[in-house]
Order: structure tokens, then C-alpha cells, then sequence
């Protein structure tokens, strides 16, 4: 794969010296920190299963994707590997991954139950499951408790309507330049977030269709623009924020709506006098609505390859890494937080004010559409989305262009949908 560089390394200098005689590795392909941090729990599952040897390969994520499709064309793809959740329908629809049922059912490490059902579902797709949830994510609001508590916001607002009142006042107080929240006008994930919360399906007729213009998305889409339409969020794109943390630490923005990954850049970024000036909270939700408000289905899974000579050891492999324990073990060395609900009575987790509302969250999340095309929609969404919010469009004309953007997107998988039926296949 031309300009990819990746290195494929034992675990450990006993897994080299003793290859020849534990026989061939078991590869797995793990993404940027995650490739680091599996090689540290790899010898405790080989101790494990004497006999039993890992080699990882590291991929950085933004060529992991490209990796896995030219490994696929290629026949040389791994025997297991990590998968962001939303590339599992490509994958199926590849005949790639192996179907997990059996092995799951089989299994006394993995507990469907013990996992976040929204995550979970992530990775069943017509009723199949093709990957087994390794860490999750979802987006919710990091805001600065002083700048709401100054405003006369008490408690952290539970519905759109309340959570505009506080922007607004936020707003109010701060004078020009300051803003309520900031939603980058280049990402899909929060209007998206959005719009499932209130109920939006995205798509229609089996995923055959965008339903953009349906009225719960519009709901969803009139809120978002008028955030910018009333100044209420600053209409700027990520490459437009000069240094999100020192604006957040300036005031310039009091909430902000993002994932865990920025737990630990707020606690390293923002200076020290901040500290107890900010935390989290879980989505408000549309009026009329329960809160919290859903968000998205986040994070990476494990999944089995069917070209994989080695399955019955690749599934070991799954199962350590999904047991509580070591579950608990990855987040302590990375910060990724755990699928397993059970890992979450670790301690640091549990006691944690700022890392809770993820866990109430992830109660309250949904997939976005599973089709092998949907990060192309994705993008769609903020490329129409945008100028809406920067005023040079019309929202309802722009609805229009999304739904016949996605349309044409969809027009492959809708020929294959009628080439099935007409063949009288499932």
C-alpha cells in the first residue's frame, strides 16, 4: 500500500527466541495508542496458553482503513483485529469477518449482558453478530462550571430548550466574542447525535433512501443552525479553532461537545487554576423527550477474520481481551474506556465525577446506520450542513440536496437489494 508504513513486532523476547517451537503467530492488527498498549497485555494471554504466540502490528488510524481494504484484496489480512464499529458493515458486506454467534454462545469471557446494548449492537448486523465491543465512545458536553455558575445556570440543563436559555445567558454575560458552545461546522457526529435523539432514522425503505428531510431530523437540523444563526456558537471549523483548550481556558467557549478522548487533554491542558472549574454531562434531549438524550454508538471491536487459518486461537485472543480484568487493565494504561459494564466498578472509574456521565450516557446511545456507506453520508451531512450554519443557504433547500446526495450514494446498494430479491435470495 503505497506511503504506509507499518511494523509488525513480537511481543516479547521470548515469543522470538521460542517462534520455531510455539509454532506461527497469531497476528493481530491493533490502531494508533491501542497498537502500543495491546503489545503490554500479550504476555499474560500467552503465559495463559502456553503454546499460544501474538505478534501485533501497529497501524496509525489514518491508514488503517486503506490497510484492511488493500490486506483484503490482497489475501493477507490478519487472523484478528481491532475494527472501528462503523467499517463492520463494509466488512460483512465483503464477506470478510467472521459470524460470532456460536462462538459467543460458547464463550464463559463474553457476556452479552455485560455490555452497553447500544455498543453491542454496533457490531450485529441482519441479525448476525460479526464483532465483540473492546472499548466504547460516545460524545456528550465537557462545559466550565464557573462560566454557567456566573450566568445563574445551577444545574446542568436536561432539554434543548434549557440548554439554549443557558447558552444564551452564558452568551449574554461574556459580551462579544464569547459563545454559549462550540460545534465545529466541519463534523458530522454532533448534528447527527442530534438528530437520533429525536428520533431521526437517516435513512428509509431498508436503507435504501436518505431521510434527511423527515421531520425529526429537520427538528434536529433547526436547532443546530440556529445555534449559529443567533450567536449562540461561533460558525468555525475545526482548522479555524486557533487552540480549543487556551480558548476554553480564555472563556471564549463555556461547553463543548466531544468524546473521552479529551478527559485527559482538558486535565493536561487546561491550566491548573481551571481545575475545579470544569466536568461533564450527559446530552440534553428534545422537549417532550427523556433525558438523557440519546447519543452515538461509538469505539472499536474485535473481530475474527474468516480467511484466518488460526480462528480457534484468534478467538483466545478476543476472549483475554474482553474479560473485566484486562478490560480494566487497558483503560489504566490508555484511558479507553471500558465495554464491559462490569469493568466500570473499577474505583478511579466509579468515583470519577467528570468520567460518570459517559457511563449514563453509553446507556442511552444508537448505531448509526449500517450500511457499508455510511462515512461517505457522513460527510455529506456537514458539507451540506455547513453553509446553512454560516447563513449563505436555506435549510430546506438543502435538505433536498442531502436526501438526493445520499440517494445517489445509495443507488449501488439499491440495485443490489432488487438484484437479491428478483434472485430470491435473503
Amino acid at each position: 500500500m503505497t506511503g504506509v508504513q507499518t511494523c509488525a513486532l513480537p511481543i516479547s523476547a521470548t515469543a522470538c527466541a521460542r517462534g520455531g517451537e510455539r509454532g506461527e503467530a497469531v497476528r493481530l492488527w491493533a490502531f494508533g495508542r491501542e497498537g502500543e498498549v495491546v503489545r503490554e497485555l500479550v504476555p499474560e494471554l500467552e503465559k495463559r496458553h502456553p503454546g499460544l504466540r501474538v505478534e501485533v502490528q501497529q497501524i496509525p488510524w489514518t491508514a488503517a482503513h486503506e490497510k484492511l481494504l488493500t490486506a483484503y484484496v490482497g489475501r493477507e489480512l490478519p487472523d484478528v483485529a481491532q475494527m472501528g464499529n462503523t467499517w463492520i458493515p463494509e466488512m460483512t458486506a465483503l464477506d470478510a469477518i467472521e459470524p460470532l454467534d456460536a462462538r459467543v454462545a460458547a464463550s464463559a469471557a463474553v457476556q452479552p449482558g455485560d455490555y452497553f446494548p447500544g455498543i453491542w449492537e454496533t457490531n450485529v448486523l441482519d441479525g448476525t453478530l460479526y464483532g465483540v465491543p473492546w472499548y466504547v465512545d460516545t460524545r456528550l458536553v465537557f462545559y466550565r462550571t464557573d462560566l454557567l455558575a456566573a450566568a445563574g445556570v445551577r444545574d446542568f440543563p436536561k432539554s434543548w430548550s434549557a440548554w439554549r436559555a443557558a447558552m444564551e445567558a452564558v452568551a449574554r454575560r461574556g459580551g462579544p466574542g464569547r459563545f454559549g458552545l462550540l460545534l465545529p461546522t466541519n463534523e458530522w457526529a454532533q448534528p447527527v447525535a442530534l438528530a437520533v435523539a429525536a428520533g431521526a432514522e437517516l435513512l428509509s425503505d431498508g436503507a435504501r433512501h436518505g431521510a434527511f428531510r423527515a421531520p425529526e431530523f429537520r427538528r434536529a437540523a433547526e436547532f443546530f443552525v440556529g445555534l449559529y444563526r443567533d450567536g449562540l456558537a461561533p460558525p468555525l471549523a475545526n482548522t479555524q479553532v486557533a487552540n480549543l483548550y487556551q480558548q476554553m481556558a480564555a472563556g471564549d467557549f463555556a461547553m463543548y461537545v466531544t468524546g473521552p478522548w479529551n478527559l485527559g487533554e482538558f486535565r493536561r491542558r487546561l491550566p491548573a487554576s481551571l481545575q475545579g472549574s470544569w466536568t461533564t454531562a450527559p446530552l440534553p434531549a428534545p422537549d417532550g423527550m427523556p433525558w438523557p438524550g440519546v447519543s452515538l454508538a461509538g469505539g472499536s471491536s474485535l473481530v475474527v477474520f474468516r480467511s484466518s487459518s488460526r480462528k480457534d486461537d484468534a478467538w483466545k485472543v478476543v476472549e483475554f481481551l474482553s474479560e473485566p480484568a484486562t478490560q480494566k487493565r487497558f483503560w489504566q494504561l490508555c484511558g479507553d474506556l471500558p465495554a464491559r459494564r462490569s469493568a466500570w466498578d473499577e474505583p478511579a472509574l466509579a468515583t470519577d465525577a467528570r468520567t460518570a456521565p459517559f457511563r449514563l450516557q453509553l446507556e442511552h446511545v444508537r448505531a448509526t446506520p449500517k450500511v457499508p456507506e455510511w462515512e461517505q453520508i457522513a460527510a455529506k451531512v456537514w458539507e451540506r450542513l455547513e453553509p446553512v450554519a454560516r447563513g449563505t443557504r436555506d435549510l430546506d433547500a438543502v435538505l433536498t440536496a442531502l436526501d438526493a446526495d445520499v440517494d445517489a450514494i445509495l443507488a449501488k446498494r439499491r440495485w443490489l437489494l432488487e438484484r437479491k430479491a428478483a434472485e430470491g435470495r435473503p
